[in-house]
């Protein structure tokens, strides 16, 4: 069955920037009603902002801090965040944070948004120091997300296990061999850890209690030497050798013989294969 696998992503499109606002002459600007203290106009995601104090109603406990809006018939969604300045450290004193909101400057929103906040918290040290304060103000706009780009997982063709390849070139090679079969007047040589890998007999052989110490020299009767490279074709690479070219009597004979090896080095799939 064939299956597929797409991924598209939706995220906003954000712009953040940061004014610091830095009054000196704090106490002879004369903050009073009507008497606001503005900053001068900045640029954050395409709009122009003005930050300013404003005393509340009260003017003697509360300054509102607030952040506006400049152009006309314009809308904007944003956050914002205010931080006053510890004078002797360069470090926040007084952190307020709002979550996102939309700015709209028409005649029917809101263009301006403010922090209420104790007038003692200007006016008292580290914030007003020489008769100076700094507020940094960080607005962050937020565009709506774009339409999200489809995009498709890539189709990853993994392929078929090669290892039986590399086992067999290891016995074409005959590459760190250990141990050498005599058989009908010739020897095939192999490697004892795979040999012992694939058979118990072998490992009991070659590695366990039964092993005679010293031989490297393993002499097999009644066995022909292409049976014997055939089996140890299948130990390597799990396969039987090509066998078509045999003629049909001498195909059976072949399987009658690995299968008396399969039976007795316990290699019970080639003795159902056989």
């Amino acid at each position: 069955m064939m299956t597929s696998k797409t991924l598209s992503t939706s995220a906003p499109e954000t712009e953040q920037g940061t004014d610091v606002f830095r009054i000196v002459g704090y106490s002879q600007q004369r903050l009073g009603i009507g008497k606001p203290i503005s900053s001068g106009m900045f640029s954050v995601g395409g709009h122009e902002w003005v930050a300013g104090l404003s005393p509340d109603v009260d003017e003697h406990l509360v300054i509102a801090a607030v952040l506006l809006l400049l152009p006309r018939n314009t809308k904007v969604r944003a956050s914002y965040e205010l931080r006053l300045i510890n004078q002797r450290t360069g470090l926040p004193f007084s952190v307020h944070k709002a979550a996102p909101r939309e700015f709209n400057n028409d005649n029917d929103g809101s263009c301006s948004a403010y922090f209420l906040i104790n007038r003692s918290v200007f006016e008292a040290p580290p914030v007003l120091q020489d008769d100076c304060l700094t507020m940094e103000w960080t607005i962050t706009t937020i565009k709506q997300p774009r339409i999200p780009e489809v995009k498709s997982f890539p189709k990853i063709v993994v392929p078929p296990s090669d290892s039986a390849l590399h086992f067999a070139k290891l016995l074409e090679e005959k590459k760190g061999v250990d141990i050498t079969f005599s058989v009908g007047g010739q020897t095939i040589v192999a490697h004892k850890m795979v040999l012992a890998t694939r058979s118990p007999v072998f490992k009991a052989e070659l590695y366990g209690p039964m092993r005679e110490e010293g031989t490297e020299l393993i002499v097999v009767k009644d066995v022909q030497p292409d049976v014997l490279r055939a089996f140890l074709h299948f130990i390597y690479t799990d396969s039987l050798p090509p066998l078509d070219d045999l003629e049909e009597d001498d195909h059976s004979e072949m399987i009658r013989h690995l299968l008396v090896a399969a039976d007795r080095y316990a290699m019970e799939r080639l003795k159902l294969m056989c």
